[in-house]
């Protein structure tokens, strides 16, 4: 199957349930150890819902495994991929990234020029836009360190004309699709074309201070399953609009609606306004409040729950065994003040559960940021209302057997 073939036979069929078991992250090797490590005399107790099978390897790869997670920092070969289309080869001695369009001083920047300005690093974890949205696709987040130049800079330096309305990201990797049908061309037929993956911004969004020309992964250059030799890093947004294998950069004057933005990673709704059926669109953008159990560990007859929180600046986060009550749990590696937790790195959480009765349970997390906003449970109305699978930040369950 084809990820236009996943895209068409997928869109309606997600639904607004979150769903359980989502698998996190496989976190073995370099990085920032896990706060409230295991010790040797911990055991991990493994999750009873685990994910199904994978059916698009080709498409989804490195899916991450929550009860492997030990560092705070995913390492690149074990960061999931998503692939839109085939992977380009790139080759980054000949790269060149040409910014134009409506601009006053178009520019072809190299590598080079892009490692010999401002460089930044920054935290970001980053999450596919249909992550727990359907069985398989559990494990599509991961969170590292990217580096890079700004955005904002270089647009800036380009100078933009007075009518550009949007800067549209291109990328190298390009498939056949079908387009078309209806009244977009003769009546009952289609049109075959080879379209290239690009998504755009507004400009205000565009110049986010944050967004990055990022070459570099984790401290290393970027790997090419992760767009090398540079890609877009757009924190605080899904996947989708992280743009991979950078080819161009374009500015124009009206809104750009290619695939991935007006086809597919559209979000539709079922509303009812004044008791009539209103279906809404959006486009896949910013991402959303959510939090997940990553494993239960058991120490002698002690219990305890570890978990992760991101898509925000985390505040608190609660936790429910079965039907009980929501208890809070402990945020273990902030190291920040309330102030300034970043928006954009998950953050993780710990609950001691005691000494739990055996039998299988149920184990439900939610987060709530600095500003007091929840993540919703899958039963919320906006959730509720949702008839894609993108954007699922509803309350994830686990089930786990106590002995």
């Amino acid at each position: 199957m084809d990820q236009s073939e996943l895209s068409r036979r997928s869109v309606l069929k997600g639904g607004g349930v979150a769903l359980a078991g989502l698998a996190l992250t496989r976190m073995s090797g370099p990085g920032v150890v896990f706060p409230d490590a295991d010790t040797a005399a911990d055991t991990v107790l493994p999750w009873q819902d685990q994910p199904a099978a994978n059916p698009v390897p080709d498409i989804v790869g490195h899916p991450l495994i929550w009860e492997q997670i030990t560092t705070r920092i995913t390492p690149p070969n074990q960061f999931f991929t998503v692939k839109h289309y085939t992977q380009p080869a790139m080759d980054a001695t000949s790269w060149r990234l040409p910014i134009d369009g409506l601009v006053k001083t178009p520019q072809t920047l190299t590598l080079a020029d892009l490692r010999s300005r401002t460089r930044r690093e920054v935290e970001f974890t980053l999450e596919c836009s249909g992550n727990t949205g359907l069985p398989f696709l559990t494990g599509a987040v991961g969170n590292a360190r990217w580096a890079g130049t700004p955005v904002a800079g270089l647009l800036r330096r380009a100078g933009m004309a007075a009518n550009a309305v949007e800067v549209v990201f291109w990328g190298a990797d390009s498939g056949k699709v079908k387009v078309g049908g209806g009244w977009s061309t003769a009546p009952g037929t289609e049109v075959e074309i080879t379209e290239q993956f690009a998504r755009s911004m507004s400009i205000e969004d565009a110049m986010g201070p944050d967004n990055l020309l990022c070459f570099e992964m984790n401290g290393a250059p970027l790997p090419d399953e992760h767009g090398a030799p540079v890609r877009l890093i757009a924190p605080g947004w899904y996947g989708v609009a992280n743009v991979k294998w950078l080819s161009h950069i374009e500015v124009i004057d009206h809104r750009y609606a290619g695939r991935f933005m007006a086809r597919d990673y559209v979000t539709i709704r079922e509303e009812q306004r004044a008791g009539k059926t209103t279906w809404t669109f959006a486009t896949v953008g910013h991402t959303r409040l959510k939090s997940a159990p990553v494993k239960v560990t058991r120490s002698g007859t002690d219990h305890k729950v570890v978990g992760a929180a991101w898509g925000a600046a985390i505040g608190r986060v609660e936790v429910r065994i079965d039907d009980g009550p929501w208890k809070p749990a402990s945020l273990t590696n902030l190291g920040e003040r309330r102030t300034v937790r970043s928006p954009y790195k998950w953050s993780f959480w710990t609950y001691n559960w005691g000494s739990a009765a055996p039998g299988k349970h149920t184990v439900t997390s939610r987060a709530f940021d600095v500003n007091g906003n929840s993540q919703p449970a899958p039963t919320d109305a906006f959730l509720a209302s949702k008839r894609t699978y993108w954007e699922n930040n509803g309350q994830i369950t686990r089930t786990v057997m106590i002995a």
